[in-house]
C-alpha cells in the first residue's frame, strides 16, 4: 500500500474545554490510524485571532497534523470533519517532495546547511 505525505489542519471552535480540544483531535487522530495512518508530526497552534469571524466567532484553536496515509483515508477523514459540528475549517494538502523537506527544515529550526561567512568590514 503506498502511503503519501499530508498535512492538514483544522479549526476548533473556542468554546471547548482544554480535555474537549484534547478528545477532539484524538477523535481525528483515531480516524486516520483505523486507516492506516502513520503519523510524522503535530503541532498544537492555540488560540489564535481569526482573519474574519466564523460562526460569529473571532478566535478558534489551530492544530496542525502531518502523516503518511493511503489516498482514501483522506475522504473519510474530511467527511468526518464537516459532520462535527466543533470543526469551524480545515485544509487537507498532499506534499511533494519539498514541503516534506521544508517540513523537516522547519522542525529543526532551519538550521543552515551551510557554513557561515564572516563579513569583512
Amino acid at each position: 500500500m503506498l502511503l503519501k505525505n499530508y498535512e492538514t489542519v483544522f479549526i476548533l471552535t473556542p468554546v471547548l474545554s482544554d480535555t474537549q480540544m484534547k478528545d477532539t483531535v484524538d477523535k481525528f487522530k483515531d480516524i486516520l490510524k483505523q486507516e492506516g495512518a502513520e503519523f510524522v508530526h503535530e503541532e498544537n497552534w492555540g488560540l489564535k485571532k481569526l482573519a474574519y469571524p466564523i460562526q460569529h466567532k473571532k478566535t478558534g484553536f489551530y492544530y496542525l497534523l502531518e502523516f503518511k496515509a493511503p489516498a482514501g483515508a483522506i475522504d473519510k477523514l474530511e467527511i468526518e470533519y464537516r459532520r462535527d459540528e466543533r470543526i469551524m475549517r480545515f485544509l487537507t494538502v498532499a506534499l511533494d517532495k519539498y514541503a516534506v523537506e521544508y517540513s523537516e527544515k522547519r522542525r529543526r529550526g532551519f538550521k543552515s546547511d551551510k557554513p557561515k561567512t564572516e563579513e569583512v568590514a
